[in-house]
C-alpha cells in the first residue's frame, strides 16, 4: 500500500472522529465488550477493497481482526458475506463505516468493470481504464479495475506519454511530430509512447512512425474504426489501436468487433454507483 492510500485513510478517519472520537460508541457500548461483525453485500457484485478495509481497521484499533471470506475480484450474490471484523465492539463500530465506504466505492468500480469486459469477451479488444478517477483514490481504484478484470492504463503523468491536440497546438510554431517522437524514444527507449487521433488523416500520418506505441483514435465512428484497423493491418509496424469516447455499455460490443486492440473507458471510474455493503454484529 502506498503512501498516498495511507494518508488517505488517516484523511477519512480524521474527518469522522477528529480529536473527540466515536461518542456513541464510547457512552453506549461497554468497553470490555468483544464481538465479530461480518459485512454482508445486500446485492450481486465483485469484490474489491479488503485491503484497505483491514488497514483502516489496524488504524483504528491494533487488537482488531479483518478476515477476509471473498477476495478481491470474487463475485458474490447478495446476502453473501464477504469478511469478518473481530475484537472490541466499541472500536468494530468505529471502523465501520470507514471500511463500508472504502468497500462499496470500490467493489462498485470492480462491478463495473465486469459488465464491461463481459461485453466484449467474444473479441481480442483489452478493455483500459483511464486517469479519471477520484482525486487520492487512484491506486486503489485502479486496483479495483483489474479485479473486475480489466487492464489498467498509465498511472499517472509520469509513466507513459500521451500526445494529444492540445499538447500540439500550445506551440508558438508547429511541432515536427516525428522528430519529437524519434528524440524521446532514443531518450527513453522503454518508455510506452501514444498519440491522438481524431482523423483518419491523422492515423495515416502517425502510422508512418514506428517509434509510436499506440495510436488513440478519440470519437470515432466504427466505421472509422474499421478503416484505421484495416490501414495499421497494412503496415508492419506493429502500431497498437486505441478507441476511446462515447463509450458504454451499449456500443462496447460494437467497437470491440471493428478489431481494435484496446478500448479505454472513464465511466469505469468516474460514474460508478457504490455497492450495498452492511455490516451486522454477531454478539
Amino acid at each position: 500500500m502506498n503512501r498516498l492510500t495511507r494518508i488517505l485513510i488517516e484523511l477519512a478517519l480524521e474527518e469522522d472522529l477528529r480529536d473527540i472520537g466515536d461518542l456513541t460508541s464510547n457512552y453506549f457500548v461497554d468497553s470490555r465488550h468483544t464481538s465479530k461483525g461480518q459485512i454482508i453485500s445486500r446485492e450481486s457484485a465483485v469484490i474489491s477493497g479488503s485491503e484497505v478495509a483491514a488497514a483502516v481497521c489496524d488504524s483504528v484499533c491494533k487488537d482488531l481482526h479483518f478476515s477476509i471470506i471473498a477476495s478481491d475480484g470474487s463475485a458474490v450474490e447478495k446476502g453473501e458475506v464477504i469478511a469478518e471484523i473481530s475484537g472490541p465492539t466499541q472500536s468494530i463500530l468505529t471502523a465501520e463505516r470507514t471500511v463500508l465506504n472504502f468497500m462499496q466505492r470500490l467493489s462498485g468500480v470492480a462491478t463495473a468493470t465486469r459488465r464491461y469486459v463481459e461485453k466484449i469477451s467474444h473479441t481480442d479488444a483489452i478493455l483500459l481504464d483511464t486517469r479519471k478517477t477520484t482525486p487520492g483514490f487512484r491506486e486503489l481504484e485502479k486496483n479495483a479495475v483489474a479485479h473486475g478484470g480489466a487492464t489498467n492504463h498509465r498511472h499517472g503523468l509520469y509513466d507513459a506519454v500521451m500526445v494529444k491536440d492540445n499538447h500540439l497546438a500550445a506551440n508558438l510554431s508547429p511541432v515536427d511530430l516525428g522528430e519529437r517522437v524519434r528524440t524521446l524514444r532514443s531518450e527513453n527507449p522503454d518508455l510506452k509512447i501514444e498519440v491522438e487521433a481524431d482523423r483518419i488523416d491523422q492515423v495515416e500520418a502517425f502510422l508512418k512512425f514506428p517509434e509510436i506505441d499506440v495510436i488513440l483514435l478519440d470519437n470515432m465512428t466504427n466505421d472509422e474504426l474499421r478503416t484505421a484497423v484495416e490501414m495499421r493491418n497494412q503496415t508492419d509496424q506493429g502500431i497498437r489501436l486505441e478507441a476511446s469516447g462515447g463509450v458504454n455499455l451499449e456500443t462496447i460490443a460494437g467497437i470491440a468487433e471493428t478489431g481494435v486492440d484496446y478500448i479505454s473507458v472513464g465511466a469505469l471510474t468516474h460514474s460508478v454507483r457504490s455497492i450495498d455493503l452492511g455490516l451486522d454484529l454477531a454478539m
